[in-house]
């Protein structure tokens, strides 16, 4: 009976090799896509998905020194009593779980100023520091490109610009020579900088596709997201972010992307913009229109496009999708499509849901794969 259970569970694979050697393999089915329980939100304005951003950052200014001279009742003339001002705050990204994008971040940050000091030789207080959540996985590049900060890990800080330091009062003047000085020191400026701030890996799947393929529809069907669908080109202007839960608690994040065009990776239409939100997913899943005429040609654009901007990038793992299969003209462009294609490719209809559950299920089978 134990055994049974075992063989129902988990089927054996034996490879014989030169017939030696018998390796046994486990192999079980994968966690069951959930659809989207919860109904969309009803909120009219669209939230974006920001996965760079460029950040001009200002450190605190020091606080000023103060000049004052203490006058007691036994002696009017005690000396200089002048207090230091305090230090201003730095402004620092901070790396957390509880930020996922950049579009929170505010695009000049400046840190909190210090106290100045006063009489009786009282110092001004230091200015709190202004830290700034980002998400794991943020690499901070100065204007240059180069990268200066890494935030790989929970928890790490990356000083972005520091404050300044307070100015002296009069009392750190007072010499044998001069006892009585009558200057102090201004707080300094803190640093300037602009930084810009990319993420890693913005999505586990990203959407590749011609304007009007249907990515838009695709993202709408799988996920509780509400990118804008319209029947012309360029709907989508900047990512859109959406999450496919599964039954063993696991999400993947979905990224429907801009439109790509020919030439894009000369920068035409949004060209470079676009792909580097490309860049910044583990795989790729290619959606081609079947309704259209000769969908291997767009395919083969799409392509061209990708390793004219990277070669790496056309080297991903990708899924293809034959999406509006719903459409008669498409059924036929399909079984065409079908015999010069190499690959695994998949048809879809993002309006009716055919073959949704199957497609969902190579996406996780993808992403294990490729981590």
């Amino acid at each position: 009976m134990v055994a049974s259970q075992f063989l129902a569970a988990f089927r054996r694979i034996f490879v014989v090799e030169n017939g030696l050697h018998v390796v046994l393999r486990r192999t079980h089915s994968l966690p069951n896509a959930l659809r989207p329980i919860k109904s969309k939100s009803t909120r009219k304005e669209p939230i974006y998905f920001v996965d760079s951003k460029q950040v001009h950052v200002i450190g605190g200014k020091g606080g000023d020194g103060c000049i004052s001279f203490l006058q007691l009742w036994c002696n009017e003339r005690a000396g200089p009593d002048g207090g230091d001002g305090g230090n201003g705050g730095h402004v620092i990204f901070q790396s957390t779980t509880d930020a996922h994008n950049f579009n929170h971040i505010l695009s000049q940050i400046c840190g909190l100023p210090g106290e100045n000091g006063r009489s009786e030789n009282c110092h001004g207080k230091n200015a709190q520091h202004t830290v700034v959540k980002v998400p794991i996985g943020t690499v901070v590049r100065n204007k240059e490109g180069c990268v200066v900060g890494d935030l790989s890990e929970v928890n790490i800080m990356f000083v972005a610009a520091r404050g300044g330091v307070g100015g002296k009062g009069n009392r750190f003047f007072a010499t044998s020579v001069k006892k009585t000085p009558k200057i102090c020191e201004y707080g300094p400026e803190g640093e300037d900088a602009t930084y810009v701030l990319e993420l890693r890996t913005m999505a586990d799947v990203g959407f590749i596709g011609h304007p009007n393929a249907g990515k838009s529809s695709l993202l709408n069907a799988i996920t509780r997201a509400k990118p804008k669908v319209a029947p012309y080109p360029f709907t989508t202007l900047r990512p859109y972010i959406g999450m496919v839960q599964y039954d063993d608690l696991t999400q993947l994040a979905v990224a429907d992307l801009p439109g790509l065009i020919p030439n894009s990776h000369l920068n035409k239409g949004l060209g470079i913009q676009f792909l580097k939100h490309a860049e910044r997913c583990k795989v790729l899943l290619i959606v081609l229109d079947a309704s259209l005429d000769n969908p291997m040609l767009h395919y083969e654009q799409l392509m061209y496009e990708l390793k004219q901007f990277n070669p790496n990038l056309a080297k991903r793992p990708k899924i293809v999708v034959a999406n509006k299969i719903d459409l008669p003209e498409a059924r036929h462009n399909y079984v065409d499509l079908q015999s010069k294609f190499d690959g695994k490719l998949i048809a879809v209809s993002a309006k009716t849901g055919e073959n949704l559950s199957e497609l969902l299920s190579i996406m996780r089978e993808y992403c294990e794969q490729h981590t």
